[in-house]
């Protein structure tokens, strides 16, 4: 009997030995290795808060333990501010991957840095292409061109195919320059009767943003329409608009709950529904399996949606969600 118990001890130790160095090698299998974090320029933008709260449902359905950081700015996307940010959090924690907000191409030797400490870097809502960005490895967001051209189905077919367009930006960033000119391309392809002036930057800050709209307004009365690339756009020239006694379709872009409302009102024709939520969940799917060294696609398309009245309701649902 004593000989069996001695067995049987020998045979618990020798189990539980290995499970704590399967548990060791694993790259999940510590609390420390189960943690990721986000890299997020323009923290607290509506827009990003989106994102950020689709990331951060996502890691806790998947049993992850998740940061976001970030300037704190609302106004500004800052890159500078940001990496010393990203690189006190790694320094006192060991995260497992990394989601780095690649708007800006400032923040690609960041990227490149993690890589080459055998951190595994992904990205969303910007697709570059593979092998642009040195150390990315996998990439999530919307197709742009498809944002374009239903952008421009959408307010083409409201202005009845003819009319004078602006077209706004945030900023002239890699993401919104595309999206302005897959625009632009489908709108002179499908259109040919609308006349559209060349993009013009907005700006992040309202104020600053409304005064630029106003000014376009007043340069070219005759703007039938206008397309904005950026997640204010909508408020920007709805107050715009309203300051001029200035009727127009405005298009603009993101479902954060303002615009959702002017959409409602009447006073925005509609938004595009960038699959912000999405991205940020699928950034952490992506983040989590890299981190368990499985093998992911490079490029993971979402889909984008165009909203107005008749299907507004459901994206209030995706900001409850969100808890925004």
């Amino acid at each position: 009997m004593s000989a069996l118990l001695s067995i049987s001890h020998r045979t618990n130790f020798f189990a539980a030995l290995v499970a704590l160095l399967e548990t060791a090698c694993t790259p999940n299998g510590s609390a420390g290795k189960k943690n990721l974090l986000m890299v997020q320029p323009l923290r607290n933008h509506p827009v990003t808060r989106i994102m950020q709260a689709g990331f951060l449902n996502r890691c806790r359905e998947i049993g992850y333990s998740c940061e976001v950081v970030g300037n704190p700015s609302a106004t500004n996307l800052d890159v500078s501010a940001t990496i010393p940010l990203a690189e006190a959090a790694l320094s006192r924690q060991d995260f497992a991957a990394v989601g780095v907000f690649a708007l800006d191409q400032s923040i690609y030797p960041f990227i490149f840095k993690l890589s080459k400490e055998h951190v595994p870097v992904v990205t969303w809502h910007v697709l570059p292409p593979a092998g642009s960005v040195p150390g990315l490895s996998a990439a999530t967001g919307e197709d742009i061109n498809q944002v374009g051209e239903i952008a421009a189905m959408a307010l083409g077919q409201k202005l009845g195919g003819e009319g004078l367009v602006a077209i706004t930006q945030g900023s002239f960033n890699v993401e919104e320059n595309a999206k302005a000119a897959a625009f632009s391309r489908s709108i002179t392809t499908r259109f040919p009767r609308i006349k559209l002036l060349e993009p013009q930057a907005e700006g992040y800050e309202p104020g600053t943003a409304k005064n630029r709209v106003i000014n376009l307004l007043q340069a070219h009365p005759d703007i039938a329409g206008a397309f904005s690339t950026t997640g204010n756009g909508a408020q920007t020239w709805a107050g715009a608009a309203r300051a001029t006694d200035h009727k127009l379709v405005i298009l603009g872009m993101d479902y954060i709950r303002q615009n959702l409302d002017l959409v409602k009102a009447g006073e925005v024709y509609g938004v595009v529904a960038q699959p912000l939520y999405e991205e940020g969940a699928r950034a952490a799917d992506l983040a989590s399996a890299l981190s368990q060294g499985k093998k992911v696609p490079y490029l993971n398309v979402l889909p984008a949606n165009i909203i107005t009245a008749d299907n507004v309701k459901s994206y209030y649902d995706v900001l409850q969600k969100a808890q925004l």
